[in-house]
């Protein structure tokens, strides 16, 4: 019999990733992963209270077992070709929440 966790697993495996509704293939490290964006979390977050979340660009969602290992804050990652600052980043029932800040020069 599989654990709750483990259902739950597949579930986001199976549901939340899938290209045709949710995700999307981006380029992470040189790796292309399934992912998803999630603009409407990013705005909710950067309007709250939480130190430092406000600096972030791009919140995605990524299965931890395709994303680099995990970096700090502070980190540098590629994405998209671009490089981009690690603001935070939490994992969570398979899943990696990372949210990123896009370097810009002037």
């Amino acid at each position: 019999m599989m654990t709750l966790k483990e259902l739950m697993a597949g579930d986001v495996a199976d549901l939340f990733f899938m290209l045709s509704d949710f995700g999307e293939t981006h380029e992470v490290e040189g790796k292309n992963i399934d992912i998803v964006i999630d603009n409407d979390e990013l705005l909710k977050l950067k309007t709250g209270t939480e130190i430092g979340l406000g600096e972030a660009d791009l919140l995605i969602y990524a299965r931890s077992e395709d994303t680099p290992d995990r970096k700090a804050p502070g980190s540098l990652i590629n994405f998209d070709g671009r490089e981009c600052q690690v603001v935070d980043w939490v994992e969570n029932t398979g899943v990696s929440c990372i949210l990123l800040k896009q370097n810009r020069t002037i």
